[in-house]
């Protein structure tokens, strides 16, 4: 009988390991089991089950192999959509996001309940900063209210969109759902306890009670406090994580990744490359160490109070303006903000937008130009977008007005009053500087969908369609006009210091202006509707109207378009894009014989805040034209600020400068003439070298007219300049 039993006992431990499944493997593997994680996916491995095979190889490390087997037991068993989240699952964490989609996609088409479907979708959603993360989570937990994993993500998404309340419920959920199970849950409740300046979580001691090595206890927190840009504290959370388990390498490389972000680049690639070496190769990872090898073909330029980085191949000519305008900035904001920089703050101007994207990858509701991390701001070059398409002057200093103010608060302040702050400082240095009123802006004033203030950081962290980022920049920044307006500059400081101690909008709003947020939004429309209101109104017509004015113009019917354009022009002033009234009305005007007018039209176009180097060079040339030299050197002044990589510009504007006795101007305009290397340098080292005898500076004067004897030996001009500068 002894002999039977034991027989039995073996078959029978031996259908209980074959009935392990992988969920089984995987939580014990999460809850600090081992031994008992490593025999369920030995078992697994032994399976005749090809999905239950893959999970082994995948869990092993194994990933080209858990690819083939997934395919394999896709193949066999087409039907079966666990199968197919599963293996989409795999393709998230290690092949490729789209193909993850499309398997999720095919799983959801098949059945739109299937929860495991609903809450990977979810959770790839999330990583967009989609609002329909949260929708989708919500639908898996309407499918299956017992899938923990769903209540965990809508915790994380209410956190990261800074809901603590709500991210606390669901957490408190997760965990009455699986006490010993819950740890991501723990992880986000302890988040928010660490996101108020709590010194301590009872949630720290219950998740490593439950697993003393969940090294994600630690690397949950430091992502969503990467998302409230306190990239310090994440760094520290990422260092706890790391410590205690070493082979984490994803958050290994997100440390990696912030540790970059401020400027620490050589421990940032030393975690990338351990992370790399280990077969962590993400995009993310992979793209940043190419970024960071990239660097070899920059320059750091340093100052007093800045540092500059600027690539070989654009530093000389864009040196001079980025030193000057970051200078002025600097300036201007020490006394605004009243905030003494201890440290250099450094800039990075980025020729190739794509090095500028991954430097900023996984951040959410940026705009496509700059981002400052703290005291280092990265963005665009002037020659990463097509000339016009930027102002890259206006853009530096949207975010170093974000050094300043995630500096006062210790980084502890809302998105909407940042980039409200921001979007205000571009327009103080210029009304021409920052975006205009886009067709989504009206859109939304007209049909009254702008978000209330307590809740604008919404339209940056979730927004709920693609413009809806785009419209609370304009939104934010058009409220922080409002409130200087009425309450003047020193409310806004007075704001920023509330936020530092993690008030909400809601108690700054009525505390510092004496209105409840519905009030305030109630006063704050009626205001902006006195500003724009009209223009929103008569957007539509305005947009019927004018395919009939550009046919007239195309067919050069210059008298239809000089009657018909000053209407739509001043329907919707601010449209200053390609193909503009003002430019219609410009070249209308000089085909009649007005160049006078063409001239006032262009001068509209430019204090409207056009950008197109064309138009504002045909401007300079009608004015020039008419001797009207300083307004002309002034209209080619703004190129400095939007396009400075321009040959044609700096010569013609140095010839400006020199015939109206601006010797500084002249000089720095055929330097950076010279640094553009033209096809005529001779000519450009000779007009550098007269500029410099101008301003008494001979030595120099000498220097460059030798170069530009070395070029053109028989140079007859610079043969001449020479032996007045020998005499």
């Amino acid at each position: 009988m002894r002999a039977v039993a034991a027989i039995f006992a073996m078959f029978f431990a031996a259908a209980l390991a074959v009935a392990a499944t992988p969920g089984e493997c995987a939580t014990a593997r999460k809850i600090g089991q081992s031994a008992k994680a490593e025999a369920c996916f030995a078992e697994l491995a032994r399976s005749s089950n090809g999905w239950y095979r893959a999970e082994a190889a995948w869990a092993a490390g194994n990933y080209e192999a858990a690819k083939n087997l997934f395919e394999q037991a896709l193949r066999a068993a087409p039907a079966n959509n666990d199968i197919r989240v599963r293996y989409g699952r795999l393709f998230m964490e290690r092949f490729n996001k789209g193909e993850a989609q499309k398997l999720f996609g095919e799983a959801l088409k098949a059945d739109e309940k299937h929860a495991g479907a609903l809450l990977a979708m979810a959770t790839l959603t999330a990583e967009g900063f989609s609002s329909k993360a949260e929708e989708l989570a919500v639908k898996a937990v309407e499918a299956n209210p017992d899938l923990l994993e769903a209540h965990e993500l809508l915790a994380r998404l209410a956190l990261e969109r800074s809901r603590p309340s709500e991210a606390r419920l669901h957490g408190l959920k997760a965990m009455e759902l699986k006490p010993g199970e819950a740890l991501d849950a723990m992880a986000v409740l302890a988040a928010a306890d660490w996101l108020e300046d709590k010194p301590s979580t009872p949630y720290e001691q219950q998740a490593l009670a439950i697993n003393p090595r969940y090294s994600d206890f630690y690397a949950i927190p430091a992502r969503i406090f990467v998302l409230q840009r306190r990239y310090r504290e994440a760094i520290k959370l990422y260092e706890k994580a790391v410590a205690l388990d070493g082979t984490n390498y994803r958050a290994r490389s997100e440390m990696g990744i912030n540790l970059m972000r401020l400027g620490r680049d050589e421990e940032a690639r030393r975690q990338l490359e351990t992370s790399f070496n280990a077969d962590f190769r993400d995009a993310t990872t992979v793209n940043t160490l190419r970024l960071l090898d990239s660097y070899k073909n920059f320059r750091l330029i340093r100052g007093r109070n800045q540092i500059l980085r600027l690539h070989n191949k654009e530093w000389e000519p864009l040196v001079i303006y980025a030193q000057r305008e970051l200078a002025r900035a600097i300036t201007t904001f020490n006394k605004k903000y009243r905030l003494e920089m201890t440290e250099p703050i450094q800039v990075e101007f980025y020729p190739d937008h794509e090095d500028f994207a991954v430097r900023t990858m996984g951040l959410p509701g940026l705009g496509a130009l700059g981002v400052a991390f703290g005291d280092t701001v990265a963005m665009d070059s002037p020659s990463a977008r097509a000339p016009g398409d930027f102002h890259w002057a206006s853009t530096l200093w949207h975010e170093l007005s974000h050094v300043y103010v995630l500096k006062l608060t210790d980084h502890k302040v809302p998105r909407w009053f940042t980039e409200g702050i921001s979007v205000h400082e571009e327009t103080q240095v210029s009304k021409e500087w920052g975006d205009r009123l886009d067709p989504p802006i009206l859109k939304a004033i007209r049909e009254k969908t702008l978000l209330p203030v307590a809740n604008l950081d919404q339209g940056f962290q979730q927004p709920d369609t693609p413009t809806q980022v785009v419209v609370s920049y304009f939104q934010a920044g058009r409220i922080i006009d409002y409130i200087v307006e009425k309450w003047g500059w020193e409310k806004i400081l007075q704001m920023v210091e509330d936020f530092k101690q993690m008030k909400t909008t809601a108690e700054v709003v009525q505390a510092r202006l004496g209105l409840i947020p519905k009030d305030f939004d109630e006063q704050f429309l009626a205001w902006l509707d006195g500003q724009v209101g009209e223009m929103a109104r008569a957007f539509p017509e305005w947009q019927k109207a004018m395919p009939a004015l550009a046919k007239q113009y195309a067919a050069k019917n210059w008298d239809a378009v000089l009657e018909e354009g000053p209407k739509l022009r001043d329907q919707y002033p601010e449209f200053v894009g390609k193909n503009s009234v003002y430019e219609m009305l410009a070249e209308a005007y000089v085909a009649k014989g007005q160049p006078e007018k063409a001239s006032e039209e262009l001068w509209r176009y430019v204090r409207k805040g056009g950008r197109q180097p064309e138009t504002i060079k045909k401007l300079g040339g009608l004015l020039a034209a008419r001797n009207q030299l300083k307004e002309a050197a002034d209209a080619l002044e703004r190129l400095n600020y939007i396009y400075p990589l321009d040959a044609e510009l700096h010569a013609q504007l140095g010839d400006l400068y020199a015939k109206l006795g601006n010797k500084q101007g002249a000089i720095t305009e055929y330097r950076a003439l010279v640094a553009m290397k033209p096809v005529d340098l001779a000519g450009a080292h000779f007009r550098l070298a007269r500029a410099y005898k101008v301003s008494n500076q001979n030595d120099k004067a000498l220097d460059q007219v030798y170069l530009a004897l070395e070029l053109a030996p028989g140079y007859k001009e610079a043969q001449q300049l020479l032996l007045e500068l020998a005499n």
